[in-house]
């Protein structure tokens, strides 16, 4: 019977298949189809194959060895519940994603820069979580980053395009130097680059350390930690809708997947004092995020900064988790885990369904900017349907599913006075309420979003003459805000179907939730807190029918029609409705002079003219001025400087080497 490991490698080694036939493929006029349909079968039987190895026996390690790689080391790779879990995270996003593109490559004008690269970006993905030593990992690692990038590169003539594909490679490439460095530290002397070595080899003090500071580069930068996040809202818009949603909901979890193998894996008991960097980086990078995200226009970019908020909850859970396991307190431990594992699932989720509803909306108005659209939900209902489930999603209302992790995150924190640590004790509630902050910045910046795309009056002909998008499209939008219902309504199936993860990782697991009456959850105990899900709908739809019962008793029934208010004027314009920026003003002036040096420009008309008054937001953003542009000039500086060395003299020349020889010697002998 073939184990589980060699049929996940098999579903790999067909995607890879389907890479190369795409080249010959993509000259058809049904490639586009059999790619895609190729995609979705594999990724669902993967994507199945995974869930069974969770469900089914999650403690099970299989292990498979092939003669590939280095000729001293072989290819390792291994299957157990952490990478089950990813496998199933990363598959069902790619599954969904080729259903989507099914009617939504269609549309693209090159996809022979797009086909040949999609089955090979999902077979990266997949290699990167199967890999069992540092060779296998980084490679597939690298491959997954390449594959992403010509995905990104695949509009390069567009504008902007080439530059995020640059600063995307930059990035990439700054992230496996991280990663690099960090394996070797964990190989130690011995030079043994097997997990199995690395997690038996003692790990502690100043080399543990650096293990977790490369980490977080070299993981951070790929999932979008703050301040290395900068490739995000670059390269997530330029990318096609099903690659931005692969890319935000899926490839940065790839990135975490990392981070829990070494961090919790790895390199062993970790010390508390590991778990203040990981908390302060997730609190600051969710409050950046969405702050990020309520300044933007474009639609596309508003949701890249969101995963960049998304990415810090995760993080912040992880940082708790550290905390409680140094600490030796088992059960919040698995509590923090079990929150930022149910959190990454639902971001792979509500992501992904609100990058294809944006990809809707630009395949009918051929509009990002949220300026000029509106009035979608009267052109495009099915969309501004799934849509708003996953805007209320992400924004963390019940009975959907970002509610849960979020409040399951919320329920570790309120473990914290458990904590030994004074400063743990003052941290983690000031952390919580950073959490609290951003959740509630992430509601009003999707009601923005929402608003700005599907209500009010359309604010383009664009807008006004979109058309809804193919049945394609609108059935993977259905299944994944399907499945945010389903997860949010019985989070006790998902709790119980992570648990082998937390016990596997942490060797605790918190009780079956499955087993508790009316299908609720209690994270601990009864006394601290418990949810359930299908109680909340019920009284969501108990309330909504009796309130529409009592609309209609109560109300005339005479139907009265009028245009949507105009903000006084006597004939509304479209241009008169809340924009995005002024939807944004009073939050940016709260928090925009500090952290954006944002200016608001206003041009008014003189009096008597019938001119419209102009207005205009300027924003700064100082990471990347501050940071990355003081890197690239200081760069630039030193590259000048270096060119001037081709014009120098033979005896230059000769003087040079000679230093060069002296300060070698000078590094041998003190060395040894």
């Amino acid at each position: 019977m073939i184990s589980a490991a060699a049929l996940q490698l098999g579903y790999v080694g067909a995607l890879l298949a389907v890479s190369v036939l795409a080249v010959v493929l993509v000259r058809w006029r049904i490639g586009n189809a059999l790619v895609y349909g190729a995609t979705l079968l594999l990724c669902s039987a993967a994507g199945l194959g995974a869930l069974r190895a969770l469900i089914g026996d999650g403690a099970a390690v299989e292990r498979l060895v092939l003669p590939i790689g280095l000729p001293w080391l072989g290819a390792h790779f291994r299957l157990d519940a952490l990478s089950a879990f990813f496998l199933v995270v990363i598959n069902l996003g790619g599954a969904l994603a080729s259903l989507y593109a099914l009617g939504y490559g269609r549309h693209e004008h090159a996809p022979q820069r797009v086909l040949p690269f999609f089955p090979a970006f999902l077979a990266g993905m997949n290699l990167v979580l199967l890999a069992d030593d540092a060779f296998s990992y980084l490679l597939s690692w690298e491959f997954m980053s390449l594959a992403s990038w010509a995905l990104v590169m695949a509009h390069h003539r567009q504008s902007g395009n080439a530059q995020a594909g640059y600063v995307y490679l930059v990035m990439a490439s700054f992230g496996t130097l991280a990663l690099l460095l960090a394996f070797g530290f964990l190989a130690g002397p011995a030079g043994d680059y097997g997990f199995d070595a690395i997690r038996a080899a003692p790990h502690s003090g100043a080399a543990a350390t650096l293990v977790l500071v490369l980490m977080l580069l070299g993981a951070g930068s790929k999932a979008g930690l703050v301040p290395l996040h900068v490739w995000l809202p670059l390269a997530h818009p330029a990318a096609p809708s099903h690659v931005s949603a692969l890319m935000s909901g899926v490839m940065t979890k790839v990135a975490i997947y990392g981070f829990i193998r070494v961090v919790f894996d790895l390199l062993g008991h970790p010390d508390w004092t590991a778990s203040v960097v990981v908390l302060s980086l997730g609190g600051v990078t969710a409050v950046m995020g969405i702050l990020y995200a309520l300044m933007e226009r474009d639609l596309k970019r508003l949701l890249a900064y969101s995963t960049i908020e998304n990415v810090g909850i995760i993080f912040v859970g992880l940082g708790l988790a550290l905390a409680f396991q140094a600490n030796g307190q088992g059960l919040p431990a698995a509590l923090a885990f079990t929150a930022a594992l149910f959190h990454i699932l639902n971001h792979s989720l509500f992501k992904s369904l609100l990058f294809f509803g944006a990809g809707a909306v630009l395949v009918a108005t051929g509009e990002r900017n949220m300026d000029r659209l509106g009035g979608l939900i009267h052109r495009m209902p099915a969309t501004s349907i799934v849509f708003l489930i996953g805007a209320v999603a992400i924004s963390a209302l019940p009975p959907f599913n970002g509610f849960v992790s979020e409040w399951l995150t919320f329920q570790a924190v309120l473990q914290s006075p458990q904590l030994p640590q004074w400063g743990l004790k003052i941290m983690v509630p000031a952390i919580g309420g950073m959490l609290a902050l951003a959740a509630a910045l992430a509601a009003a910046c999707f009601v923005k979003a929402y608003g700005a795309s599907f209500l009010s009056r359309p604010r383009s002909p664009a807008a006004e003459n979109a058309q809804e998008v193919d049945r394609f499209s609108i059935a993977a939008m259905a299944i994944l805000a399907l499945l945010c219902l389903l997860a949010g309504v019985f989070p006790g199936l998902v709790m119980d179907a992570l648990a082998p993860v937390s016990a596997e990782i942490l060797h605790i697991r918190l009780a079956g939730q499955t087993e508790l009456p009316w299908l609720s959850i209690v994270p601990i105990d009864l006394r601290k807190g418990s949810y359930n899900g299908l109680l909340v709908l019920a009284f969501i739809a108990i309330s909504a029918t009796l309130g529409f019962l009592a609309i209609l008793k109560l109300s005339p029934h005479a139907v009265r029609r009028a245009p949507a208010w105009g903000c006084g004027f006597a004939e509304p314009v479209p241009q008169a409705q809340y924009s995005p920026d002024s939807f944004a003003q009073p939050i940016r002036r709260v928090f925009g002079t500090l952290l954006f040096r944002a200016r608001d420009h206003v041009t008014m008309p003189p009096p008597g003219s019938v001119a419209p008054a102009k207005f205009s937001a300027e924003l700064h953003d100082l990471v990347w001025e501050n940071l990355y542009g003081r890197i690239a000039a200081i760069i630039e500086a030193v590259s000048t400087r270096l060119n001037n060395m081709q014009l120098l003299s033979i005896r230059g020349y000769l003087s040079l080497v000679f230093a060069t020889l002296v300060a070698l010697l000078v590094v041998i002998a003190i060395w040894a």
